[in-house]
């Protein structure tokens, strides 16, 4: 019989490696899926000093390697693998990959976001060959050598700052007006006191020219419309991210851009599937916010499992059945729980009550609107519902 996890998490980038810890420190059979280094895009980040904690700065790598001992200290797996497709429709699901295929009751989507490209003449023919998406992977390719660097946001003024370690020339190309850059203050002016930093403003990209590596650029101000050719060995590229959603398609909902939209709980669309990190609809995309959503993302999915294997046993693998919705917040639930007790008693039929205030998952997946609501279920399947007041002529013909 195949094995079957508990939480079976997609990518072990910051989100995923939180939710393996969380996880797997309660207890729960947890599986990382990851294909291709752990820590994600984090792991390419050099330098880290936002993160609660490390003050005088930390590295990605550093960060994201202790975030991997974490899990694995409290039990959690590792496999490197890709995700091709996935079964989510029943209580198990099913995770397909290249190599297998692995089963769970929970899944937790982490599998983060890609460079986006700029879509640039030249940008597709010399990738790997002068044009990069990562300083950290590839700037000591470019000791003593020009390289242009396009974007003004965090990432890509972080980035051009780490490049000036290594390169002789680091050239921004920035689309807004001199001294306009979109990047973090104490960020902007450490690039405007680097000596090796040189802004091109008011400035976009328009192609990327070599034979075989990359050997200059055509800049094209905005404002006069003039085209210069500039002289580069590499050009660096951070405009943004693209979501790595595409074995998602028609799985779980996406906003369209790719992304997932949750709820406060990191579920998707599908019950007992949540999404954190970088592959969530978000405001801010940082190490500390897709650690905070993989911690709540593994509480959740253990609540889930919890909930659902009781509602299994309780309720769906049970002959006959009576499931009373209700909650103790509202008086008249609390009237006519006797009445309700005392009928499936003296029937002798199994009563299951369901607190909505606490499940709200399982009354949405009945469509209860009105409270009280007493469900009657034969194998599993809806027999017959009586919504309230619910009273004794009503009911006798149930029980």
């Amino acid at each position: 019989m195949a094995e079957v996890y508990d939480i079976i998490i997609i990518g072990a980038g910051p989100g995923g490696l939180a939710a393996g810890i969380y996880a797997s420190r309660s207890k729960l059979k947890t599986l990382v899926i990851e294909k291709g280094r752990v820590g994600g895009q984090a792991a390419t980040t050099e330098e880290m000093e936002n993160y609660p904690g490390y003050f005088s700065g930390t590295t990605g790598p550093e960060l994201m390697e202790k975030m991997h001992q974490h899990a694995q200290h409290f039990g959690c797996q590792f496999v490197k693998d890709e995700v091709v497709d996935l079964e989510l429709g029943e209580f198990q699901k099913t995770v397909i990959t290249k190599k297998g295929r692995y089963h769970a009751k929970a899944v937790i989507i982490g599998s983060g976001a890609q460079p986006r490209p700029l879509g640039v003449m030249g940008e597709q023919e010399l990738k790997g060959k002068g044009v990069s998406y990562c300083a950290t992977c590839d700037a000591d390719f470019f000791e003593d050598l020009d390289v242009v660097v396009v974007g003004n946001g965090d990432a890509a003024i972080e980035e051009a700052i780490y490049l000036t370690r290594f390169a002789a020339k680091v050239s921004i190309i920035v689309i807004h007006d001199e001294g306009i850059l979109d990047a973090t203050k104490v960020i902007q002016e450490r690039a405007l006191a680097n000596d090796k930093i040189e802004f091109v403003w008011n400035s976009v990209l328009e192609e990327i020219k070599g034979d075989g590596l990359v050997e200059s650029v055509l800049v094209k101000n905005l404002k006069t419309g003039e085209v210069t050719d500039l002289e580069a060995n590499g050009v660096f590229i951070f405009v943004g991210t693209v979501p790595r959603t595409q074995f998602l398609q028609g799985k779980v909902d996406l906003d369209e851009r790719g992304y997932i939209p949750t709820s406060q709980l990191m579920e998707t669309s599908q019950d007992g599937v949540y999404a954190v990190g970088d592959v969530r609809q978000k405001y801010l995309r940082q190490v500390v916010t897709a650690a905070s959503d993989g911690a709540i993302a593994a509480v959740a999915a253990e609540k889930f499992i919890h909930e659902e294997e009781n509602f299994q046993t309780e309720v769906l693998q049970k002959e006959k059945v009576a499931v009373m919705f209700w909650t103790p917040m509202e008086q008249a639930c609390l009237d006519q729980v006797p009445l309700v007790e005392e009928m499936a008693a003296a029937g002798k039929l199994d009563l299951v009550k369901i607190d909505t205030y606490r499940n709200q998952r399982i009354a949405r997946r009945y469509n209860i609107e009105q409270l009280p609501t007493l469900l009657f279920l034969e194998d599993g399947a809806e027999t017959g519902r009586e919504t309230g007041p619910l009273t004794r002529e009503k009911l006798q013909s149930h029980f």
